[in-house]
């Protein structure tokens, strides 16, 4: 890939390997432009892989007048549970209304009401309101006290990682171009117009230049830095806002399903999500002006989360020390004025120089419009409109399933563990053959990783093989979630797997025991607590 990079002209560059660059390739990929993609770090690896894991139709922008928003999700998370329904499934929420609540049981009934009627009344099924002993009977553990009822409707799960990968591999099917560790050092800049870009090869310690008509800069929260590489001064286009995420073990809380709750402290929107063995309690929502490499959660976040989640499950009695693990990420928000919690998920397009369009903000559940959007843009300043792909209609790598059912019940057949054909076609939809195949004449790879958790160590050798898997923290934090799931973040089990691994990446034993230096750092920087 990157020998191509360095070789061809392209139509467009990417910079970014997020779920909005990865949208972005694939829909100019699927148009005929000739496409590449560059992340400096692994794909997914920023705010795409630290969020609350759901597609949505954003209930809560109800409240601040999103209704275009709420409608543009509402379809975008109807086609994605289309085109990657094993990455997109439907989850029920219970919203759980008390005496007093900032909202109330009628706010709530006419907030859901206008929530199925911007989806079309497409969604899995329409709202039901609940009497107070229909929420217990729902969820049996949710206080009791002051309880006036509440309601059930639906939204999505999703692994917000291999969303993003799939979006790229099925851009790389189509002739895009694509590499992660390959960092922009620079814009190449002819007669004031951006004309490519210098990247560095953080793998080889290779310097590249690549060529390209159109670059568009999809970094997120770093989007104000590749744009200064213009030379060109202007106000920030970008306000960060830290997102904040715990997980506990499921037995604590014992959620049936999720919940939508308000928080007790401030009043704003927040969940209790069911994940595996885990329960996901999320997320805050402040303003962010540190280092974008060093995002963590503070004490007072998880203070926050806990008091939330404490407040409507009294009998969890959680503390920190329940914290499985924590994580944040910084959302990309247009700059505005006003509060973290009501600026706009819209996102902007904007030509920041000639040859270089920037976008920011959106979120998960649109990215896929966000990116023909884009594709439209590069079209008319290329003077190549071209007409838009059907990106709505194909599937993703992977999302070529009739029925998710059928495919788990084949697998589970075919395996003989039900958790681990689950965890298969979930992440990898009709190509958990493929990964299973791999054991035939390894029947090594066919074996847990973990005793407690479903991820076998084929899909390991797949991830790099496949799916540009590079460094430990690629395989245990995004490719699979073990990372996630276990108290130490994998940390002890990393000697054993980077040995496993050292073949398959050419890892020599200075670079194990380099490897293994380098996740400790990663996991203290991704999991760790920040002072502040």
């Amino acid at each position: 890939m990157i020998a191509q990079l360095a070789a061809v002209p392209f139509d467009v560059l990417i910079v970014g390997g997020g779920i909005i660059g990865a949208a972005v390739a694939r829909d100019a990929a699927m148009r005929g432009f000739k496409t590449a993609l560059v992340e400096r770090h692994d794909i997914g690896s920023g705010t795409s892989s630290r969020s609350s894991r759901l597609v949505h139709g954003g209930l809560r922008y109800l409240e601040h007048g999103g209704l275009r928003l709420v409608f543009e999700s509402s379809r975008e998370r109807r086609i994605l549970m289309r085109i990657a329904r094993h990455l997109v499934r439907p989850l029920r929420f219970t919203w759980p209304v008390y005496a007093g609540d900032r909202v109330s049981r009628w706010k709530l009934r006419a907030g859901l009401t206008l929530y199925d009627a911007l989806s079309l009344f497409g969604n899995v099924t329409r709202h039901r309101m609940l009497g107070v002993s229909q929420v217990r009977a729902t969820e049996p553990r949710v206080r009791a006290d002051r309880l006036v009822g509440g309601a059930t409707y639906y939204d999505a799960a999703t692994d917000d990682a291999r969303l993003t990968l799939a979006f790229l591999r099925d851009a790389i099917a189509r002739g895009a171009m694509a590499a992660n560790y390959l960092a922009v050092t620079e814009l190449t800049l002819r007669d004031g117009t951006v004309v490519g870009a210098a990247a560095h090869d953080a793998i080889s310690s290779r310097d590249i230049r690549i060529s390209a008509r159109m670059v568009v800069n999809a970094t997120g929260p770093w989007s104000d830095s590749i744009r200064a590489m213009t030379g060109r001064e202007g106000p920030p286009g970008i306000r960060g806002t830290k997102g904040t995420h715990i997980a506990v073990r499921r037995e604590r809380v014992d959620n049936q399903a999720a919940l939508t709750i308000t928080s007790p402290t401030d009043g704003r929107v927040m969940f209790i999500l069911p994940a595996g063995r885990l329960t996901i309690i999320g997320t805050t929502d402040t303003d962010y002006a540190g280092s974008l490499d060093e995002v963590r959660a503070s004490p007072s976040d998880i203070a926050y989360l806990l008091d939330a989640a404490n407040a409507y499950f009294p009998e969890a009695r959680l503390q920190s020390e329940d914290v499985v693990s924590s994580w944040a990420g910084v959302r990309p928000l247009v700059d505005s004025a006003g509060d973290p919690g009501e600026l706009s998920r819209e996102h902007a397009i904007t030509r920041s120089a000639p040859g270089l369009l920037s976008v920011t903000g959106g979120k998960l559940t649109t990215s896929r419009e966000i990116g023909a959007q884009v594709v439209d843009a590069v079209g008319r300043a290329l003077g190549e409109q071209r007409p838009r792909a059907p990106t709505d209609r194909l599937p993703l790598a992977g999302g070529g399933l009739f029925s998710l059912e059928s495919e788990i019940a084949l697998a589970t057949q075919a395996i003989g563990d039900g958790d681990t054909a689950t965890r298969l076609v979930h992440a990898h939809g009709s190509g958990w053959r493929d990964v299973w195949t791999l054991g035939e004449s390894r029947p090594a790879l066919r074996r847990r990783i973990h005793p407690e958790l479903p991820y076998i160590w084929g899909e390991l050798v797949w991830a790099i093989e496949q799916e540009m898997a590079m460094t430990l923290s690629d395989l245990l934090v995004r490719r699979t979630h073990l990372a996630f799931e276990l108290p130490d973040h994998g940390g002890g089990a990393a000697p054993e797997i980077t040995q496993m691994v050292a073949p398959y990446l050419g890892w020599e034993p200075a670079d194990v025991e380099r490897e293994i230096a380098r996740y400790h750092q990663d996991i203290e920087r991704l999991f760790g607590m920040s002072r502040a």
